[in-house]
């Protein structure tokens, strides 16, 4: 016997038939446990009504909302801006405690609680502002509903416009039904979310005093202290026309650093020293190959470089399209806005884009992996030369001048040895967090779903 489901009349605005299809003329299942009971969206929250006209000699806080539930948060850094650079005059006031969303962003999760700090800051109609009925709704749970992946595949489904601005439909969103358990029973859920995630939050917190305490133990061990710069201005400077070549400064800067132990150039304990090249793109034969090819982005995470985003062919390398570098080689970032992370060469071969420059380092001389850590904790001073116009440029000649504090090799051990352990204790951090919060989520979601 065929089974009849009958449904009751819907109706959509003209304007909103690019968005009409059965999937959500009603609500969509999302594959919700039935164990609570469900309740539409728009049943306990309410659109904020506070709305005023933008004043051109008043300043404003503005908000914005990052996606995949990454908070709601100051635009323009936290910065003002006065009504007279607002191009909307007709905006929604936002209050602590308020629902919010992005109409674009829905669709990648950008939803959020409006926090405390950003109380009587304004938004445009882009980002509806809703109240919330706290007897009915935890904002935190709603939140977290929202940005769960189900949630989003139904956003984007009733997001509809060009392909940059589709907006979600904000009554489907309204109309949409969640499971609702008892507000004794969501902080009961969201308390074991919260403990995870705030362990992730204590071990992301660790790993940055760590790394400030890594720095504070090398110039205590050092006894490195650093002069400030010092500009010496004037109306007539002159420069010989082949340091022009290299440098050219408004002012210029003095720079010196003290130490209980000696201080040399670095380039005294150099063997070699070369900066990458990038091969001709217009010969396809010499990319995608086994040679890691690094570039600034590739820096800074890891000790030892491991992963490159690129990588080109030994057929580049035979015809001399490219520069390598070995293992145990230091690569420092000579140009752009990261000028002075550093990484040590893992593999036998690499090469490097322009952007990076490679050495390697006298080990009779010196330990390779306290030249490392050194400039890694010191880039005040591996980056006090660098040019002062456009790009930021620490060249070769620059790199060799970088004043080295030299202890004797036991106390260099020494130092290695104590950075190595917070090194690796730092690393295992990094690995737990993302596990830390997948096990927030998935506790969460196992409750709802």
């Amino acid at each position: 016997m065929t089974k009849i489901t009958n449904k009751f009349l819907h109706f959509a605005n003209y304007k909103d038939i690019p968005n009409w299809s059965v999937q959500y003329a009603d609500e969509e299942d999302l594959g919700f446990t039935k164990k609570y009971p469900m309740a539409r969206i728009g049943s306990f929250l309410v659109k904020s009504q506070d709305v005023i006209e933008v004043q051109d000699d008043i300043e404003y806080k503005q908000v914005t909302i990052k996606i995949n539930n990454g908070g709601v948060v100051p635009r323009n850094n936290g910065a003002t801006i006065k009504g007279l650079k607002i191009g909307t005059k007709r905006q929604h006031v936002v209050h602590a405690g308020q629902f919010i969303m992005s109409k674009i962003d829905a669709r990648n999760g950008a939803y959020g609680i409006v926090p405390k700090e950003l109380e009587g800051a304004i938004v445009t109609n882009d980002f509806p502002v809703f109240d919330v009925d706290a007897e009915k709704i935890v904002p935190q749970f709603l939140v977290l509903i929202s940005t769960t992946d189900n949630f989003i595949e139904f956003a984007r489904k009733c997001s509809s416009g060009t392909t940059n601005r589709k907006r979600i439909d904000i009554d489907a969103f309204l109309n949409q039904q969640i499971p609702l358990p008892s507000v004794d029973k969501q902080e009961e859920i969201l308390k074991e979310y919260n403990a995870n995630i705030e362990s992730a939050i204590q071990k992301r917190n660790e790993i940055q005093f760590w790394a400030s305490e890594s720095q504070e133990f090398i110039h205590n061990k050092l006894g490195i202290k650093v002069k400030e710069a010092k500009k010496v201005e004037s109306q007539l400077q002159f420069i010989h026309l082949k340091d022009t070549m290299t440098r050219w400064d408004a002012f210029v800067e003095t720079f010196a650093i003290e130490s209980k132990y000696k201080i040399e150039n670095l380039g005294r304990f150099l063997l070699s020293i070369s900066t990458g090249m990038t091969p001709p793109t217009s010969h396809p034969e010499y990319f995608d190959g086994d040679v890691k090819f690094f570039t600034p982005s590739d820096l800074g995470s890891e000790k030892y470089l491991d992963f490159s985003s690129r990588t080109i062919s030994n057929i580049a390398i035979t015809n001399k399209k490219a520069r390598i570098y070995h293992k145990g080689d230091i690569l420092f970032v000579g140009i752009g806005s990261t000028v002075g992370k550093v990484g040590i060469v893992k593999d036998e071969i690499v090469s490097s884009n322009q952007q990076i420059t490679g050495f390697t380092v006298d080990s009779k001389k010196i330990n390779p992996e306290y030249v490392y850590y050194y400039l890694l904790y010191n880039r005040e001073i591996t980056t006090a030369d660098q040019s002062k116009t456009t790009l930021p440029i620490v060249n070769q000649d620059k790199i060799c001048k970088i004043p080295i504090v030299v202890p004797p090799i036991e106390a260099q051990k020494e130092i290695v040895d104590f950075l190595d352990n917070m090194y690796k204790t730092a690393k295992n951090n990094e690995k737990e967090i993302p596990l830390l919060e997948r096990k927030a989520l998935m506790s969460f979601e196992s409750q709802i779903f």
